[in-house]
Order: C-alpha cells, then structure tokens, then sequence
C-alpha cells in the first residue's frame, strides 16, 4: 500500500458536535482493500489530528496495511489484533470498556473493530452479531466514543450485511453517513431470548443437582462454573449434555433460570460473593460460549477447540 492515494471519504465529515459528548455506534461498509484503507484511515487520521485516544481492533494482516499507510504517525495509535482479542466475541466488550475506562476524561475517543470477516464459522458469526447487538447497550449514551465497524461488502453475504443494518443505529458508505432505517436495539428484557440449535441425538447427557456437584467436576472448570450458576439460579437442579462437532468439544448446561442481563459474562464482574462470575470465567476459558434463555429456561454452550 505504500505510495497508494488514500482520499478522504465522507463518513468522517460529520460536524464535530454531531460525535463529541456522545456514543456513536456505526457499520462502515466497504468494498473491497483499497475502500477498507481509504475510509479506517481517515477516520483515525481525524482522531489523531485532534489529539484524541484511538483503539484499532482488526486482523494483524489489516493492522499492517494500516501502519504501512500511517507510517510515522501508527506510533500513535493503539492496535490489536482481533484474532487474539474477539476469537471469542463475547471476550471483545471488556476490551472496549477497558479502553474507555483507561482514556476516562478525554474529550473524544474514537475505534475501529471487526469482529465478523469471511473465516467466522455459522456459530461464531451468530455471537458476533449478537455482540454487535449488545454493544448498543454497553456504554452510557453520554460516553463520548466513537466506534466504526466495518463490513466488507465483497466478501461478506447479503444477509450478514442486513444484520449489521439491524445492529448499528448509523451507517457509514464511502460517500454517505446516516441513520439506519433498519435498527433494532435488542429486547433488553430477553436479550439471549433465541432458539436453541438442535443438539446430537447421541449427546452424551449427565442430570446433575444439589449435592451430586462432583460428577460434573469431572468436566472442564467453565462447565463447572456454569453448572454452579445452574444450582445458585436455576432451580437447583440441571442437566448437562456433551458431543463433538466440527472439531469442538461441545457442553451444554440447562436449567429453568432466565438470565435478562445483557452484559452478563462480557464485562468483568465485581467479586464481592455475590456470583455473577461463572459465564464470565467461562468465556475466559472457552473458544465460544453461547446463551439462550427466556421465561421458559436457559441453556448455556461452551466450545473448546480440541
């Protein structure tokens, strides 16, 4: 990319009292590397002209493109790789409200993360939406942060796009900004409220309840934890399957408790004894976790790649 002409595209143009003092939530989509460059760049080249904090969250082969285009000026930006951060996407939150916390009192802070791209299996790419979604309700309308998502428009399909129009109230395109007419801000009474994908008719399944915890000690530490979360609000009492598929091991717990907060296991919990740490530990843990759960129960599966 060196020597490449990168323009100047519109999503960045907003007036700057549209951005400061608020939380701004936007899919960028593009088509294709030279679009990615032109629209990440100048986005972070308007962060860094006013001196402000700004968090790069993308695939390392991206994060070279983008500090061969920077030069100098990528010793001020801050990068990550999203293979090592947003493997799992439940891990990605957490990663943000640090950057936050840490930059507490700047007049703007600015971001880039995609979290989906080409390689997310079916079952990676549902949470990543879903993260997406939660990401609307992670942060106070008054943070002043400003997060771009792109999409690559080539690479990903039709239906992944419409999800992004469904999960960021603005969208972005090389020569436009503006609200999208198809968000949805997630049902904050039942965020995790989804089907549950079939599991093997030949899943190994272990019940489990008070007083028999050490049968399902005998599983990795984030079962257990979860499985404790089952006996503390579940009921008391659960059940637990396993199996192997794609490459994964696969362990299911379920229970007739309703989990409705949203950012359960995605932001670090306070450890006072209250609970509320075993989903988190979980995503520690474990390649994926998954949540479904409404009135009618929860069911929680983790994924370890073996």
């Amino acid at each position: 990319m060196a020597g490449t002409q990168v323009s100047t595209v519109n999503l960045t143009q907003a007036p700057r009292d549209e951005v400061v003092g608020g939380y701004r939530h936007e899919a960028f989509l593009y088509s294709g590397q030279a679009e990615f460059v032109s629209g990440t760049i100048s986005f972070v080249r308007r962060a860094l002209s006013a001196g402000d904090p700004v968090l790069v969250v993308v695939s390392g082969e991206k994060i070279g493109l983008l500090r061969q285009e920077l030069g100098a000026e990528a010793g001020n930006v801050s990068f990550a790789d999203m293979a090592c951060v947003g493997d799992n996407p439940a891990r990605i939150i957490a990663v943000w409200q640090a950057f936050v916390v840490a930059h507490a009192g700047a007049r703007q802070l600015w971001g880039i993360g995609e979290p989906v791209h080409p390689k997310r299996s079916p079952t990676e790419l549902a949470e990543c939406q879903l993260h997406e979604a939660l990401l609307n309700v992670a942060f106070d309308a008054a943070t002043p942060f400003w997060l771009l998502c792109p999409y690559d428009l080539e690479a990903l399909a039709a239906d992944v796009i419409d999800e992004a129009q469904r999960t960021h109230p603005f969208i972005a395109r090389v020569d436009r900004r503006q609200a999208s007419g198809g968000f949805r801000l997630i049902d904050l009474a039942d965020p995790f409220d989804r089907p549950v994908p079939a599991r093997p008719a030949d899943a190994a399944t272990m019940s489990f309840q008070i007083g028999r915890l050490r049968r399902v000690r005998a599983f990795v530490l984030a079962v257990t934890e979860i499985a404790t979360n089952s006996l503390r609000y579940g009921g008391g009492h659960g059940e637990l399957c396993a199996w192997v598929r794609d490459g994964s091991l696969v362990c299911e717990v379920s229970d007739r408790g309703h989990i409705t907060s949203p950012l359960v296991g995605r932001v670090q919990p306070v450890l006072d004894g209250q609970g509320g740490a075993g989903l988190w530990v979980a995503n520690q843990l474990c390649d994926l976790v998954q949540i479904f759960s409404s009135p009618r129960g929860t069911t929680v599966r983790v994924y370890q790649d073996i």
